[in-house]
Formats: structure tokens, C-alpha cells, sequence
């Protein structure tokens, strides 16, 4: 089984804390989807004839492409590779792009699983617009649903994280992913760190916010099946798990990674290189890599290390 990931970089506001390759060029969203229209014809070799069991289009804001764009990605995909068993296909959205009409258009393109940012952090929403963003997904029949809380920003812990929690549970979404604020140096957040005039809150309130989410949510019936994510029982992210768990995937679009077990292979984190065709970056990993990431990403699940699963892949010794 592997996972196919489309990688939408187009925002129409950077947000102050965001890390990952992004453009507010909104004007060359047609080259770079012409662009991955092509990438996929020359990389459907790539996974090996596996299955395709999940698929993510990511960003930036993929809710900015419109429900056609995004069903000729997947039509075209599935020309390419066995999609027949495809468990979840999940779109990242922002909620003030998430209309009555839209919704309608996302399932008809066959959007099973919604990721909506209701974070308010320099967020083109409100809260309440979040609120109904959700719900409007629920009417339109999206019954697999996760919100993105933040956690550990300066004067927003204690009762405000607390009622923020709350808040979500009421939304009765079935996953919550939440992360803790990083301060990234090439950003907003991480230029007014470096004058001086923004700080992150020290590890006594990081551990203590942790708990406060951890036992928030799993006293409301969530398992905590990872580092940063929550989920009612049935419910796993299960594209995310393919990075959690060493499947292999293909991603697509600017700045996009690839793994196909013993190679990783990346994208320029450039919309005019990417459209253009610059060849991607590659990285062989020997034995070491692959059981030293292994352990990495296995000590972030609940699972932790299976002994005998990292005998068997990577030896015993």
C-alpha cells in the first residue's frame, strides 16, 4: 500500500508562524497545475505497483482550488495507478473557503475527509466562521472531520486553552491534531524573536499546556495515538501514518517529498523552478537511516518500537 500527496502552496495570507514552502502568487495556480498534471505521467513508475490506499492534498491552502481542479488531479492519478482500495481522501481547508456550494463540489470530487485550520493566529477567519465552516461541513454529509488546535503561544494558556478545547469537543469533529507553537526563524513570528519583541513560553508552561490537552481530550473519549494527534476510536489520520510508519508515498507539486522505501526524493521549494521542471533532490538511505528514522518516528505513536517489526526489517543486529 502507498500514499499519493498533492502539495498545494498558494495562500492568500502567510501566517505568521507558518514554516512550510508557500506563495501568495495566486496567479500561477494554472502553471503549477499544469505542471503537476505532467509530474504525475513522469513519476508513475514511482511507487512500484503498490496500491494506492490514501491520499492528502496539503499546503499552503488547497481549499483555493476549485472542486474540478482537484477531481482531475485524483482522475488523473487513478488512470496511473490502482486506486481502487483507497481508503481516505483528505483536503486541508481554510474555513471562510469552505461555502454550501464548495462542500457540494468537494464531495462530488470524491473528498472523503475534511482538515479544517481553526486556528486564529493572523488566519483569514473568525472564530465563528470556524464554528460554522465545521458545521456546514457536517450538513453536507462529511462525517470524518479533524481541527487543527495550537497550543503554548504567550497569553493564550490556562482558561483560554482550556475553552478553546471545549469549544472543539462541541463541534463533535472525530480528530484533532494539536501543536504546540514552534518559533521557525523565517517567519513572522521568528523575526520579531530575533528583535526582541516576541518569546516562547518556557518549558514549565510547554509541559503544563501539553497535559492540559492531552487530558482534556482523552477524557472525551480520545485515544492520543500520537505526539500531536487525537482521535475518536476509528478515526486515525491514516495518510499521516504512512510517514509515521515508513509506507511509501509520492508527493506532488512544489516543494513536495517522496518515499519509496529506500529513497527520499524532493521537490524545489520553488513555484517558477517546480513549473519549469527542475529535477528533484534524492537521498539514498543506507540501513542506519532507515532504522535510525524507524526509531524516530515510532517513539512519536502510541505503538512505540516493535521489536520484532525492526528485527525483521532491519536485522538483529
Amino acid at each position: 500500500m502507498a500514499g499519493l500527496y498533492f502539495h498545494i502552496p498558494f495562500c492568500k495570507r502567510i501566517c505568521a508562524y507558518c514554516d512550510f514552502y508557500k506563495s501568495a502568487r495566486l496567479e500561477q495556480m494554472d502553471g503549477v497545475t499544469a505542471a503537476m498534471h505532467r509530474e504525475l505521467d513522469e513519476r508513475q513508475d514511482y511507487l512500484r505497483g503498490e496500491a494506492v490506499t490514501t491520499r492528502y492534498f496539503g499546503g499552503g491552502t488547497p481549499s483555493l482550488y476549485a472542486p474540478a481542479a482537484l477531481k482531475g488531479l485524483l482522475d488523473h492519478a487513478a488512470l496511473l495507478f490502482d486506486c481502487s482500495g483507497t481508503t481516505e481522501t483528505t483536503l486541508e481547508a481554510n474555513p471562510d473557503d469552505l461555502t454550501e456550494n464548495y462542500l457540494d463540489g468537494l464531495r462530488e470530487a470524491g473528498i472523503d475527509r475534511l482538515s479544517i485550520g481553526i486556528q486564529l493566529m493572523n488566519r483569514r477567519h473568525t472564530a465563528a466562521q470556524a464554528i460554522g465552516a465545521v458545521r456546514a461541513a457536517q450538513r453536507a454529509g462529511f462525517g470524518n472531520i479533524t481541527a487543527d488546535l495550537i497550543f503554548g503561544i504567550p497569553g493564550f494558556g490556562g482558561d483560554s486553552l482550556k475553552r478553546s478545547l471545549d469549544g472543539m469537543l462541541s463541534l463533535g469533529v472525530q480528530h484533532i491534531s494539536a501543536y504546540h507553537l514552534t518559533i521557525e526563524p523565517d517567519t513572522a513570528f521568528g523575526r520579531r524573536a530575533a528583535r526582541g519583541e516576541f518569546r516562547a513560553v518556557d518549558e514549565e508552561v510547554s509541559e503544563e499546556e501539553f497535559l492540559t490537552v492531552h487530558d482534556t481530550l482523552t477524557a472525551a473519549g480520545f485515544e492520543h495515538y500520537e505526539v500531536s494527534n487525537y482521535a475518536l476510536p476509528g478515526f486515525r489520520a491514516r495518510h499521516n501514518a504512512s510517514y509515521w510508519h515508513g509506507t511509501k508515498y509520492l508527493g506532488i507539486g512544489p516543494a513536495a517529498h517522496s518515499f519509496d522505501g529506500e529513497e527520499r526524493h524532493w521537490n524545489a521549494s520553488s513555484v517558477e523552478k517546480y513549473i519549469a521542471g527542475a529535477p528533484a533532490g534524492k537521498e539514498v538511505l543506507t540501513r542506519r537511516d532507515r532504522f535510525n528514522e524507524y526509531v524516530m518516528t515510532a517513539l512519536r505513536t502510541v505503538e512505540g518500537i516493535d521489536l520484532e517489526e525492526a528485527a525483521a526489517r532491519f536485522g538483529a543486529k
